[in-house]
């Protein structure tokens, strides 16, 4: 912000928000491994959150429960925020990962601490439910959050799963997750990704690809 005296004049609470929301800017300007459909860039990870809100509101109904789709996307909105403090580190990245969990916490810390305290805290209890994935709402939260970049790597004809030599095994297990939240959603998006498998590895679908999803 090149100047925040007129915040100063403002009311605390709302120059507060008004920090917090200048803040999350940055999420606009943070590169995720994954690319747009066309191919043409790669996204940023404010797109990735409101894509994600987005399939919430389309696909609320391939929940493995009932969930709250009101609460689900404010998780949504809010769960890659501290990579406005932090960045994005890259699902398939093993070695970027080595310090993330102390990294988005201080990050949280940060972000969070600019609003109003009873603001701060409850988007932050938001935050570490979608973490822990330990509601409803959260495990499909997760779910979306982890079939997103299938879908997109699928549609770019490889994507982050060429960039990190993956292969159909790891990509099962590291997503996987998705069957806790949405069962069908799990055995729709194993088929798109043992698709996108067998592009490099011919055989692999009918080799098992698909048998293997429904052990997950």
């Amino acid at each position: 912000m090149r100047s925040q005296r007129w915040l100063e004049e403002l009311d605390m609470r709302l120059a507060d928000q008004f920090r917090f929301l200048v803040a999350a800017d940055a999420l606009k300007g943070v590169r995720r491994g994954t690319r747009i459909c066309d191919g043409s860039r790669h996204e940023n990870s404010a797109e990735h959150s409101w894509h994600l809100a987005l399939f919430a509101l389309v696909l609320q109904e391939w929940a493995a429960t009932p969930v709250s789709i009101d609460r689900v996307v404010r998780m949504l909105v809010l769960h890659d925020l501290i990579e406005a403090e932090c960045g994005d580190t890259p699902l398939y990245d093993q070695a970027a990962a080595v310090g993330q969990a102390a990294r988005e916490r201080e990050a949280a810390d940060r972000i969070f601490g600019l609003l109003p305290d009873d603001q701060g805290d409850g988007l932050r209890a938001l935050w570490e439910e979608f973490e822990a994935a330990d509601s409803a709402d959260a495990r499909f939260a997760k779910a979306l959050d982890r079939l997103q970049p299938v879908l997109l790597n699928h549609a770019v004809g490889g994507g982050t799963w060429t960039d990190y030599d993956w292969d159909a095994g790891r990509e099962r297990q590291v997503m996987g997750g998705i069957a806790d939240g949405a069962p069908a959603l799990w055995q729709a998006v194993c088929d798109s990704m043992c698709e996108g498998f067998e592009w490099e590895t011919p055989g692999s679908w009918t080799g098992g690809c698909r048998n293997q999803c429904a052990l997950v």
